[in-house]
This record gives C-alpha cells, structure tokens and sequence, in this order.
C-alpha cells in the first residue's frame, strides 16, 4: 500500500467536533510510506501527556527510541517508524506531566497480543477479499420488520472445543466457520449473535469487560480470520450481529482507563465514572472525541467486517445516572432528574449515523425498563434503534414457566401481557446467555416435573415463544435441552443428542424454525394488531392459550393451541375465523420430538357454524397434555393471487420431517 498516512488540521477539527466517523483510519497503527520508505504511521489521543513513545518489539522495547511529535490542537500524538511491517508488538509509553510512566495498549489497534500477554499487535486490514455481494444485493432496500429474524446467540470459545488436547481448545475463527455454518444452515437460524469478539483480557468478562474496542479477539486468529468467517456465513445467506459493549470499559491498567495521567475516556467523578457493581469504568458520553471513538468503532465494525447488526449492551444502564447506584453514588442532571441526558443523544447520535448511512444494519437495545419510544423516530423523541429486547416478555415467559402447571392458573396473565403493549417498539423476544447462568438453571432445568414433564414444557414454551409477535433469539444450546448452566470454561454438553429427549428437542426446534421461515404470518407484521389475534386469551382455569396469526395476504394463517397442563382435554373445542379446512402441521407431543405420542389429531379438521370463543366457527379434537398444537388455514376472502408452486409444495412438506407435520404412523 503506496500512501502516506497522517493527521491534517481537517481531521483534529473533525475528532474535536466528535464527526471524524473514519478517525479509526488516522489514530491506531497504520501502514504508510514517507521519503520512499515503507513502514508504520503511528497515533494515539493523549492531550494529557507530557510525552508519548512508541515501544516495541520492532525497536527491542527501547523507551527512548522512538518518541512521538504532539499535533497543534487537539493532543495527538504521532510517529513514523520505517521498517515496521505486520504482526509486531507494541505499545504506547506515555509520560505524565507528574513523570509517571503508563504503558498503554492502542485504543484503535486492530489486533492484539493473545491474552495474557496485553500488547496491541500491527495489522493490516485492506488484504481480504470479500465475495458476499449476493447477499448484500439480497438483503438491500427490504424493511427489517417484515423480515424473519431467528437469531442464535453464540460464543466462539465455548460453543464446541477442539479436539487437539490444548488447554483453552479454542477453535480458530476459520476452523469454527465451517462448523457454524453447516449447523445453522441445518437448524434453519437466519442470524448469529456473536459475544466476546472484541478483545477482552479476561474470559470470565465473556467480552463485556473491553480493552480494544477496534480489535477482534486473537483468541481465535487474526483480523482476516474473523472476515473469512463473516464472509461465509454471508455467502450461506446467514446474517451477523454483534454485542456492541458502549456502556462501560475494562479497569485493566493497558486499557482506557487514566489513559494519559488522567481521566479521557471516562468522568473524573466516580459517581459519574464508575459502576459500583461491576467493577468497570463508564464512557464520558460529554465529550466530542469519546463520543467519536464509540460512533467511529460501530462503523468500524460495519465498514470493515461486514457486521449486519450490532445489539447494544446495557442501555438502560447508560439512560439512567442512577442505575445500579444509591443515593450518594450519582449526580443529578441540570434539571435535576435521573435520565442521561449526554447519552440519550449519544443513542440518537448513534442510530441517524449508522441507520441512516446503512439502512439494512440493524441496531438492537438491551433496554430492561420501560423507556419509551426506543425504537422510535429520533425526530418524534425517539432513540431510533431498530429493535428492542422485550425484557418484560422474557421475565414473565421464565418465572411462568417455572411454576407447577396446576397452579398456573393463577399466573395465567403472565403470558398475555406483553401483547398489552406489544406495538409499543419493534421488539426481539430474548433467551438469551442471561438467562442460564448465576444459578438461574438452564431453560430445560427451569421446567417443573419428572424430564419427560421437562421437555414437554419446554417444547410447548418455545411453540409460545414461535407464535408470539416478535423476532426470536435462542442462546446456544437452548435449542437441545442443555441440561447443566452454560460456562465459558467448557464447550455445550453435545454428548446429550445421545439421548431421545434431547435429539427430540433438536429436532422440534429445527422444525419450529422451519415453520417460522416459511410462513410470513409468523414474522411480517410483528409489531401491530394487524398480525396477531387471540381466540382465548382467559382460558385460566385450564392454562390453555389460543391465538392465530395473519398474513397480509391471507393466505397461510396459522392457530394455536396451547395447553400449559399435564391434563389431557377431551373433545376440546376452539373457536376460529372462517369456515373451511383447517390443516395440523405441528404436533409437539410426536414421538419424534421426545413426546408420548399419543395425538389422535386428525390431519384435517373441517370448521363447523355454530358460536365459540365469540367467532362464528370452531374445530375440536382431543387437545393432548402439555400439547403445543399448530393448525394452517386460510382466509376465504382474501384476494391474493395464488401462487402456482403453493399447492405442490404444501402436500410434500407435510409428508416428510423438514418443518411440518410428519405423517403419523
């Protein structure tokens, strides 16, 4: 690369602004050519220093070798070092004005020294060649809400280990592609969420405790890795998000914190610039140039990794000055009230940048309270993400879940309300690492009665979860029945597919997903009343739950029927929308499934006239115990022009395993 690299007047007014979005490409170590000679343009923002060296292993980690020139303006501090190539350490000795010397990992280095080790590692970045312009063409211009979205929650390390007997048997990113994409292709998951990519020095942190923000984690190779693996997911047309940490930073002394002898990244103050529970440092969302840094690293990652979406960690710890703090631990703002007000328009910030320079990027917010308008128009006082994690949904889905099925009666509202407010945002109904770890117990072990009981209501969960309005996530190994709490120290217990449960869990799940993808009623209209209509929703005393959803076409409607007791109802009748067929094409109660198989459900009911559930019409059968039971109809009047293939591919899927009914023997 022929270039010269460095810092003009344009790009420290720009940083001093906070609107430098390519200032990753200016600060960090960059490779460049001066006086016909090739090697390392070097910069780091330290405005506090007294003076700044750059140390290596290119100059046998001399302090004095190689010092650093300070711009005019906004503390920059630069070196050109001939020679330097790819691949060597270094770090950044900054001296204080007091004569402290801090040595200093770069804040925008693009690799780093595998952990323990904590020096930044030169990189180069312009040598992949990425082959994914079919997906992008594929994806482009489509409105994310009307999209399916099955997202599987993932982390490298500890998905599955290698089998070459090292002690962390990390796979490589290369190594893990081939294997992620065979068995999300097969699952049928349209997205995986990645945790712990950038570089963190304690894998105990899971990646929430950061120290190199631009950096993929060298735990599983190099930068090119890391592209290699996003490029073949997206040429298996599997989508790729990323948990994105700008709430709060490692305390580790290379990292950000009193990066040049003082407080840059973070607030002086500790009520502003600490969290007391977690042990780590907060962003100083006031200042332009951090501000700069966190908009600049989520282009960073969309720019030059692919990223299809980046899920924002924490947010409603960055919303609130008093979250996870007493009285004493925080400060007011201006008017005297609780709400962030620097972060609130650092989010706005944030979502017209990257949403409006990349409208096919989605932006996700862990938001645990209920701030309002999340996902709204940042001109209507929005924040402006594209989705929300509905936290509420998930916390009454658990804490329903656990109890006895006999005494669900008493809970039953649990699993209605989140439709109260479901057109509120563009929501993600979560199962996320969150939920099965800290002594929470894994989804399968949350479930009540004897492993039998345990997997039937853990099936008919998930049928809950499928039907709901909202895109999906599942955490690894949610979707098998992983019996023990996830660990970041072990790979998922793989060796339970042995077992008919878990391989029926598996397979449900698999054939959930299947049923999701192929039907638009289950995901094109998630956020309104437009796409989702309850038959029953009162149904306490018996803990059965109904509901159907629409198409926009009309065609291919789907209805529920969900009984949340171990009790078989006889001759059990639902009321339903129109007259006609009604096909079952989900049985969760099959053997196949790990079920007791004992469903007499004809494959075909034909609605009868006559009052239930205040429709005109209903179907009855024998609605089996723990049944999760699924039904495909249509509307009679709808107009839509039918698709020519629609009647030939419906009568083989309902004849083989892949996503509908199998053909009971």
């Amino acid at each position: 690369m022929d270039r010269k690299v460095f810092i003009s007047e344009g790009d420290e007014y720009l940083f001093g602004q906070g609107t430098h979005y390519d200032i990753y490409k200016k600060l960090g170590a960059h490779i460049s050519e001066e006086n016909g000679k090739k090697g390392m343009f070097f910069a780091v923002w330290a405005p506090n220093a007294a003076e700044v060296h750059v140390i290596g292993s290119f100059n046998g980690w001399d302090e004095a070798a190689d010092p650093m020139k300070r711009t005019k303006s906004e503390g920059i501090y630069t070196a050109f070092i001939p020679g330097v190539g790819t691949g060597e350490l270094y770090k950044y000795l900054i001296t204080t004005p007091s004569g402290e010397k801090l040595y200093k990992a770069d804040p925008y280095a693009n690799y780093a020294e595998l952990r323990p080790g904590t020096a930044s590692r030169t990189a180069d970045l312009s040598h992949f060649t990425w082959s994914d312009q079919k997906w992008y063409e594929e994806k482009k211009g489509k409105d994310l809400n009307r999209q399916p979205i099955a997202i599987y929650e993932c982390h490298i390390g500890s998905w599955m280990k290698h089998p070459d007997g090292t002690e962390d048997g990390f796979y490589t990113y290369r190594e893990f592609a081939d294997r992620i994409v065979e068995y999300l292709k097969e699952m049928q998951y349209t997205h995986i969420e990645l945790i712990g990519i950038a570089e963190h020095p304690y894998d105990g942190s899971w990646g929430y405790q950061v120290t190199g923000y631009y950096a993929p984690t060298s735990r599983y190779g190099e930068p090119s890795d890391f592209m290699y693996l996003v490029n073949l997911l997206h040429r298996n047309r599997i989508g790729v998000i990323l948990d994105w940490v700008p709430a709060h930073f490692a305390t580790d002394a290379h990292g950000l914190g009193c990066f040049d002898g003082q407080c840059i990244y973070e607030d002086p103050d500790p009520r502003k610039g600490e969290h007391p529970d977690w042990g780590t440092k907060i962003f100083n969302l006031e200042k332009n140039e951090v501000r700069n840094f966190l908009i600049a690293n989520a282009l960073f990652w969309i720019r030059e990794f692919h990223v299809d979406g980046l899920r924002v960690d924490a947010v409603a710890s960055m919303l609130y000055l008093d979250y996870g703090k007493k009285d004493g631990q925080w400060v007011p703002n201006q008017y005297g009230g609780n709400k962030n007000l620097a972060a609130i328009e650092f989010f706005r910030h944030l979502n017209s940048v990257v949403r409006g320079s990349y409208p096919d990027v989605m932006t996700i917010a862990e938001e645990s309270t209920a701030w309002p308008n999340v996902t709204g128009k940042i001109g209507d006082e929005g924040l402006g993400f594209t989705f929300k994690w509905n936290m509420g949904w998930m916390h009454d889905f658990c804490e329903y879940m656990k109890l006895d099925p006999l005494f669900r009666k008493g809970s039953h509202h649990m699993m209605t309300f989140a439709m109260s407010y479901n057109s509120a945002e563009n929501y993600i109904l979560p199962l996320s690492h969150d939920e099965v770890v800290h002594l929470k117990c894994s989804m399968v072990e949350k479930m009540p009665g004897y492993p039998a009981d345990k997997y039937a209501n853990l099936r008919l969960g998930y049928t809950y979860m499928f039907g709901h309005s909202g895109k999906k996530l599942l955490f690894m190994g949610q979707e098998f029945g992983q019996e023990r709490e996830w660990s970041e120290q072990r790979e998922l217990d793989w060796f339970l597919l042995k077992n008919e449960l878990n391989c029926g869990m598996k397979q449900y799940v698999c054939d959930l997903l299947k049923l999701y993808r192929r039907y638009p009623a289950l995901y094109e209209v998630d956020n309104d009343w437009g796409g989702f209509e309850w038959i029953n929703a009162n149904d306490a005393d018996r803990s059965i739950f109904s509901f159907y959803r629409r198409a926009i076409s009309g065609r291919d409607n789907l209805l529920f029927v969900l009984n949340f007791t171990p009790i078989e109802r006889a001759d059990f009748r639902v009321g339903v929308p129109f007259a006609g067929t009604y096909t079952h094409v989900l049985d969760s109660t099959q053997k196949q499934y790990g079920g007791i198989g004992n469903s007499n459900i004809p494959d075909q009911i034909t609605a009868a006239a006559g009052l239930c559930d205040y429709k005109d019409y209903s179907i009855g059968f024998d609605l089996p115990s723990y049944g999760a039971e699924v039904f495909l109809f249509q509307n009679p009047q709808a107009k839509a022009v039918p698709d020519k293939n629609q009647k030939t591919e419906e009568k083989t899927s309902r004849n083989r395993q892949s996503g509908t009914k199998v053909k009971k023997k």
